[in-house]
């Protein structure tokens, strides 16, 4: 008779993956054993082979769920009927928040993912590239004509906003809501109108 699934099996699977992105932010993913990370959990290994055969799932499953569900918050802003101008300014502050408490996710991000397989790798790069698509396509009906027809200028437009946006998840880990609102509407207003719509 095939095992039956516990009643609070996705709580702890959610548990068991925020704390094994901690431990692969700490420790680092290639120094991090199984052995280590179910310690980490307060469960046996056993148990977390229960849930996770291996090292791999667990690193693929931690992106997987950081970066579809940035991509979803994202793209749930569009049908909101905003103006560009407001939309732009909501997308912006929607990753800001999303960054909130994801520190850990997000250097297992750039320290983790290349040690993936290709073809797991392939399906988190489509994430950020949707993510990337999701923003031209905000800052294109913002910008004036020659902006928007030029694939290779809007594209780095559009990585830039993206660096700003780690720029302050770099430097501003801790900061809170307030300052989050408040960041994202000065980078809108730069985007949008430069330095000097900083003024108003």
């Amino acid at each position: 008779m095939a095992r039956s699934i516990a009643r609070d099996h996705d709580a702890k699977r959610g548990q068991i993956l925020a704390t094994a992105a901690r431990v692969f932010a700490e420790t680092g993913y290639d120094r991090t054993s199984m052995s280590q990370l179910a310690e980490a959990c307060g469960i046996s290994k056993a148990n977390i082979y229960h849930y996770y055969p291996g090292k791999e799932a667990l690193l693929f499953d931690i992106l997987e769920s950081h970066l579809s569900t940035l991509r979803d918050r994202m793209a749930a802003i569009q049908g909101r009927g905003l103006s560009a101008e407001a939309h732009l300014h909501a997308v912006i502050l929607e990753v800001l928040m999303a960054y909130r408490g994801a520190d850990d996710q997000h250097r297992v991000q750039i320290d983790a993912m290349a040690a993936l397989p290709a073809d797991r790798q392939a399906v988190l790069r489509s994430y950020q590239r949707d993510m990337v698509a999701q923003l031209a396509a905000v800052l294109r009906r913002a910008a004036p004509t020659p902006l928007a027809d030029d694939k290779r200028r809007l594209h780095a437009a559009t990585m830039s906003v993206f660096g700003m946006l780690n720029w302050f998840y770099m430097w501003n880990r801790e900061e809170g809501e307030a300052a989050r609102r408040d960041y994202a509407a000065l980078v809108a207003r730069m985007v949008l109108r430069g330095l000097p719509g900083l003024a108003g």
